[in-house]
């Protein structure tokens, strides 16, 4: 597809799936777009001094130029059409805080936007430099800086993927909770930034409450530390250390964080009841947290979103998972612990699900083939969800937040919607992500075919009157994509007049806003 090699083994990979995704006309289009590129590069790099200043400050080998090089950072996993790639001007592979800062500062003297970037798996353009400028790809600053078994933290710099932490920490008999099912991939850096979900949610809430202190380099190129070191908490000053998470990267570029670990169950329990509806699960929930019972996970999923996290069962049997007719809800949860309390506990919720007309799954490769979909994605190479189902169409989704008690209303209206905007639909999970409380994170998802100018843009509109929705629910439009360019136009819907606060807190870390343009805020005063 491309006459010039691909240097960074990091991005191979995901330039080859979008050049096999691609049909041939598409493909010409890549081509000639790359052409431009190599011709725009070649204008470009006499008046971009810059580039020239980045080159000299960090050594040629972290500054990438290639258009080919570039190319792959101009998409995220989100629904994109192949027109709407943007590459940034430059790509900067720092190694240290101080080369972060270096950037920075040659940034802001010439005003030049920066979009500091992780795995690339936000699914709503979190990452993608819309503006152009420097993308700073942070998965090169990977390294642990500390581990301190007897305090149970790590420090490590925010490239490092959310599994590394936890191989740096396995052998101490200790881990990492937060555990999205991208953690191969998401970084430490980005789950901050998009504050993003984990399997584990119930039990030990999101990065925020792992999180003890961040560094992070402002938009005028000063380091900060923000937090409290390794204590877990603190009543002194304002908790500036809160406000990284989703921030995007609009505040500051986080280099490093230390992070508050937890000790590694000796066992484990997951099991999945189906229900009538989707409020029975909810009511039962209930009934488990009043009881006493510990979960540490707990997911609702619609039927339909069933048969997504059991790609695999499906390429093994031919066939979706059987599930009852009448039930409409899947509750998927876990105890983990030791083995005599797990064991305890487990029995009394499936005592408790009878009076709600709850009944166990039994075939227990269901389970297994979802439980591996969230968690110990144990697949065979190429035959799981991600991205063996995505070959046609893109997964595309909104992720509001409502209240505890409007979950099934709130279900058929995505429904609705989704079929309103002719969306194919995946189905709904409920991640429950807020410690020993029913707190919901939705994931409303469907099928984009993201070739297809027409059919992305009713994806956004789904989108929109979703989040829109959510917030006449009484409830939020975002709980673990954060806002990106997306939500921006209408964010004042949900904050009011507290967004000129908000706005007012962005101007503090970054007077020029040239860090993430475009996201949360509509760039004010844009630049070429």
């Amino acid at each position: 597809m491309f006459s010039a090699p691909i240097t960074h083994p990091r991005k191979t990979s995901m330039l080859l799936n979008l050049s096999l995704m691609a049909p041939q006309s598409v493909r010409a289009r890549y081509r000639t777009s790359i052409r431009f590129l190599y011709a725009q590069a070649a204008d470009s790099y006499t008046v971009m001094s810059y580039i020239d200043e980045l080159v000299s400050a960090l050594g040629k080998e972290k500054v990438l130029l290639d258009p080919s090089e570039r190319f792959v950072y101009g998409a995220d996993w989100s629904p994109r059409t192949p027109d709407e790639f943007v590459p940034p001007d430059v790509v900067v592979l720092p190694r240290t805080t101080r080369d972060v800062q270096r950037m920075i500062k040659i940034a802001y003297a010439h005003e030049i936007p920066v979009t500091a970037g992780g795995g690339l798996t936000g699914m709503l353009g979190g990452a993608v430099p819309i503006y152009g400028g420097i993308y700073v790809d942070t998965t090169t600053m990977n390294s642990v800086v500390e581990v301190d078994p007897k305090n149970q933290t790590i420090r490590v710099q925010a490239g490092a993927t959310l599994q590394e932490v936890n191989d740096a920490v396995q052998p101490y008999d200790l881990w990492l909770p937060h555990q999205p099912e991208s953690k191969w991939v998401s970084t430490v850096g980005a789950a901050i930034a998009c504050d993003n979900d984990s399997t584990f949610g119930v039990r030990y809430g999101k990065i925020l409450s792992c999180l003890l202190s961040a560094e992070i380099v402002t938009g005028t190129g000063e380091v900060l530390e923000l937090g409290h070191r390794k204590a877990h908490f603190t009543s002194s000053g304002y908790k500036l250390k809160d406000l990284l998470a989703g921030s995007e990267g609009t505040l500051g570029i986080i280099t490093e964080a230390t992070l508050k670990l937890e000790p590694i169950p000796a066992s484990r329990q997951v099991d999945m009841l189906v229900f009538p509806r989707m409020g029975a699960a909810v009511d039962y929930l209930s009934r488990v947290l009043k009881a006493g019972l510990c979960l540490e996970a707990a997911h609702i999923n619609c039927k339909r979103r069933l048969n997504f996290y059991t790609h695999s069962y499906k390429l093994k049997h031919g066939r979706d998972p059987t599930i009852p007719s009448w039930a409409e809800a899947l509750l998927a949860i876990a105890f983990a612990g030791d083995p005599e309390v797990v064991a305890t506990q487990r029995e009394y919720a499936l005592k408790l699900a009878k009076d709600f007309e709850a009944q166990l799954v039994e075939e227990r490769e269901i389970v297994e083939a979802w439980w591996a979909s969230k968690y110990t994605l144990d697949f065979e190479p190429f035959k799981q969800k991600w991205p063996d189902s995505q070959k046609l169409k893109k997964f595309g989704a909104a992720d509001p937040g409502v209240p505890v008690g409007r979950l099934e209303e709130f279900y058929h209206k995505f429904i609705e919607t989704a079929e309103k905007h002719q969306l194919e639909i995946i189905g709904m999970n409920a991640y429950l992500e807020h410690p020993s409380s029913i707190g919901f994170s939705l994931s409303c998802a469907v099928f984009v075919d993201y070739r297809n100018p027409d059919e992305v843009r009713r994806f956004r509109e789904f989108h929109d009157e979703l989040s829109k929705l959510a917030v006449a629910f009484e409830g939020t439009m975002s709980t673990f994509m954060s806002d990106t360019y997306q939500k921006a136009p209408y964010l004042e819907l949900e904050h009011g007049p507290s967004l000129k606060y908000m706005r007012e807190v962005k101007r503090l870390f970054d007077p020029k806003g040239i860090l993430n343009p475009g996201k949360k805020f509509l760039r004010e005063v844009p630049k070429k």
